[in-house]
């Protein structure tokens, strides 16, 4: 069936090369599922020895987050563990953030305030002043979130710093959004929920490469001996990814995924904003390490190139069957391992959805990437 007679076209070649196209992106695909991303679909936490308590630094930066302090802080402050503070770094705020924080204080004992003034930030950029909150820590175990996140439940310092042990120098939480009515939620929401399935799936396989300030913890004393931010401290963004990608390694690294060590945050209300937002995130992937820029962008490129050789092979009437089992199978493996990851984080809606979303996703992708290429973003609030 798949023999060229001699003397062939082009026109009748090039139907077999997309074939050997969609085949060897076919078997990417297979192993990223089946290899990498069922590590957390099939992911079972091993229980630890309880070690007694840790004391924990909670770590927020907030630039003009009054209405996100406002409904988002008492959650963090009235978590259900017994030794921890919470200390706000209000970046040079234009509204009311500073009277806020200081009338929590006279309430809540363990919250401190860092207030930093306009010309105190040296660099654009969130890293001075989560630089700052990170040394003026009281505690080793460093736990960050951001102003515009609220805890799931009052569990979560408690899960996320249950993974500590002597070799354990970094936690990757999952940060989700809060579930609203419209398609556009899901896209983010789902988009999220991928991101996450990626990082915490190569953590799982031995290869962390980032995480999420929603959602991140490590030790003080790793952030100093990774020389905190210097590396990269140009860029306005990376003060997550980049820095779990350069001290991040197969021993030094957990994850929890519990839905009580969860942060929810609010997703953008149109989709101007969201893809501004996204193009900040995808401005550090040029900086990773070579080895996660290549997995990535595999793992991206055999995505796309599958579903477009699968579509160019029916068009052409080309081994039609093969190509419908083959790409069954595919659709298949992504369900099982979506729906058990999805039901492992309490995201079941998002997979009704999975292929009109990823389908998007994959167009959205390249036009975001390429508009970093000619338009570059100045603040990160």
């Amino acid at each position: 069936m798949l023999e060229l007679p001699s003397g062939t076209s082009v026109l009748q070649i090039l139907p077999f090369s997309v074939f050997i196209l969609f085949g060897i992106s076919w078997i990417i695909q297979m192993v990223y599922y089946w290899i990498i991303y069922s590590k957390l679909a099939f992911y079972n936490k091993k229980v630890q020895e309880d070690s007694g308590t840790k004391s924990v630094s909670v770590v927020i930066c907030a630039k003009n987050e009054y209405q996100n302090l406002l409904h988002n802080l008492p959650l963090v402050l009235e978590q259900d563990y017994p030794d921890y503070e919470v200390i706000v770094v209000n970046d040079a705020s234009d509204d009311d953030s500073i009277e806020l924080l200081n009338s929590l204080t006279r309430k809540y004992k363990h919250l401190r305030i860092f207030d930093l003034e306009k010309n105190l930030n040296f660099f654009s950029g969130k890293k001075f002043p989560l630089s700052l909150g990170i040394k003026s820590a009281q505690h080793e175990i460093i736990l960050l979130t951001d102003a515009d996140c609220r805890p799931a439940s009052p569990l979560w310092i408690k899960n996320m710093v249950s993974n500590y042990d002597a070799r354990t120098d970094i936690v990757l939480g999952y940060g989700t959004y809060k579930k609203t009515v419209g398609f556009l939620n899901q896209l983010i929401r789902y988009d999220a929920f991928l991101i996450a399935m990626q990082y915490l799936s190569f953590a799982l396989s031995g290869s962390p490469y980032m995480g999420v300030g929603r959602n991140l913890s490590y030790k003080k004393d790793l952030f100093y001996k990774a020389k905190g931010f210097t590396s990269h401290y140009k860029l306005k963004s990376g003060d997550d990814d980049l820095f779990i990608n350069r001290a991040a390694n197969r021993n030094n690294t957990r994850i929890e995924i519990s839905p009580d060590s969860h942060t929810i945050s609010t997703a953008k209300a149109n989709l101007v904003q969201w893809i501004i937002q996204k193009r900040r995130h995808y401005s550090t992937a040029h900086y990773y390490r070579s080895k996660f820029k290549f997995l990535l962008s595999l793992g991206y490129i055999s995505k796309l190139l599958l579903y477009l050789s699968f579509v160019a092979l029916l068009i052409l009437n080309y081994n039609w069957l093969i190509i419908l089992i083959a790409f069954s199978v595919y659709f298949i493996s992504h369900w099982i391992i979506l729906a058990f990851s999805t039901n492992k984080m309490r995201e079941n809606d998002l997979a009704v959805l999975s292929p009109i979303l990823e389908i998007i996703l994959l167009a959205l992708s390249p036009v975001i990437y390429f508009s970093n290429l000619i338009i570059k973003q100045e603040k990160w609030k």
